[in-house]
């Protein structure tokens, strides 16, 4: 099987790049997480945390995300999304779509990944042909298949229950989070364990289990983020200097850029081949290795900057932090696992 891309999907990738480079690059992400009016919780803190204790019920004004009050979506990128296609990307063109398949929507996705671009977007994307307005990008989409639910204040059309959802602290300055009610007391990444999975059957309030697309597109979000934070730490390591040459000269540093390259391509080949495939066990196993690559990809990052890394003027925190919201997305590890594990 051949998973290198074509002609045609080169430039996808390609444009849509260079569509957030120029709506969402690094200016416009720092811009966004300065307007959200907090910094969230420090690096190893967990997915979601309360003004008391653990991962619990908010600051008790019923602010979400760090105190910061509802947050807004920049809805003119949102609706430049639509026009994009990214929505849309695979509704058959005979009703207003691009006509692509699942394995275009990865690539889509590992870019919005990549530029830590902010919003429901897996969601919005699912309900695209289902909900009207989600793919022009005029209607925002959020879902509850987990315990946590993105977005809740900000999203036009909340697919599935919601009653009683209560505003978290979010570690992730630019993902408001609220838990929903009868589904325990958070999440608890990064909690000293730093595996990066819950411990949860990955089923939502009402017993659905999430979309095994949806899991394949987190899965590309988090693949883009591993490769950033791969770039990242080669083109510091180049530059850095210490006892007068790079320090990417030091056989640490290139122990720990190689070993981001090799965990983010062989979460690569598995988000390609389960695109292709769309088994439900593949994409589990996909999810896991991305995962495995978007966290401990950041976490060595950090390392490579050494204390640069842990300054809020670094982008290398925002990853991490997103990876960690990511993680608790849909599927758990858990049950990621027990999908894996039950085929083998």
């Amino acid at each position: 099987m051949d998973f290198r891309l074509t002609g045609d999907q080169r430039a996808l990738k390609q444009g849509v790049r260079e569509l957030l480079d120029r709506r969402f690059g690094r200016e416009a992400l720092r811009a966004a997480v300065e307007a959200a009016g907090g910094t969230g919780a420090g690096a190893g803190e967990g997915v979601a945390e309360s003004a008391g204790a653990g991962a619990g019920e908010g600051d008790g004004g019923g602010r979400a995300q760090g105190g910061g009050g509802a947050q807004a979506l920049d809805r003119a990128l949102w609706r430049e999304l639509g026009a994009a296609g990214f929505f849309a990307l695979r509704l058959p063109e005979a009703a207003g779509g691009v006509g692509l398949g699942l394995p275009e929507a990865v690539l889509l996705f590992e870019e919005a990944g990549r530029a830590l671009l902010p919003g429901p977007l897996v969601a919005t994307h699912l309900a695209a042909g289902e909900v009207p307005g989600a793919a022009e990008g005029e209607t925002v989409v959020t879902r509850t298949d987990g315990e946590l639910v993105e977005w809740l204040d900000a999203a036009d059309v909340v697919l599935g229950p919601a009653e009683g959802a209560v505003p978290l602290r979010s570690v992730d300055p630019l993902t408001p989070l609220h838990r929903l009610p009868g589904t325990g007391h958070g999440t608890g990444t990064g909690h000293g364990t730093g595996t990066g999975h819950g411990t949860g059957t990955g089923t939502g309030a009402d017993g659905r289990a999430p979309s095994h697309e949806a899991s394949l597109l987190t899965a590309a979000e988090q693949l883009g983020s591993a490769a950033r934070t791969t770039e990242l730490a080669v083109a510091y390591a180049r530059t850095r200097e210490q006892f007068g040459q790079p320090i990417g000269a030091f056989q640490a540093v290139k122990h720990l850029c190689a070993r981001m390259l090799v965990r983010t391509e062989l979460a690569r080949a598995a988000v390609y081949a389960a695109a292709v495939t769309a088994d439900p066990v593949e994409v589990a196993g996909a999810r896991l290795l991305a995962d495995e690559a978007a966290l401990d990809g950041a976490r060595d990052c950090l390392q490579v900057y050494g204390g640069m890394g842990f300054t809020w003027e670094a982008d290398v925190h925002l990853h991490l932090k997103r990876a960690w919201v990511r993680a608790e997305r849909g599927l758990s590890g858990a049950a990621a696992e027990e999908l894996v594990a039950a085929r083998l």
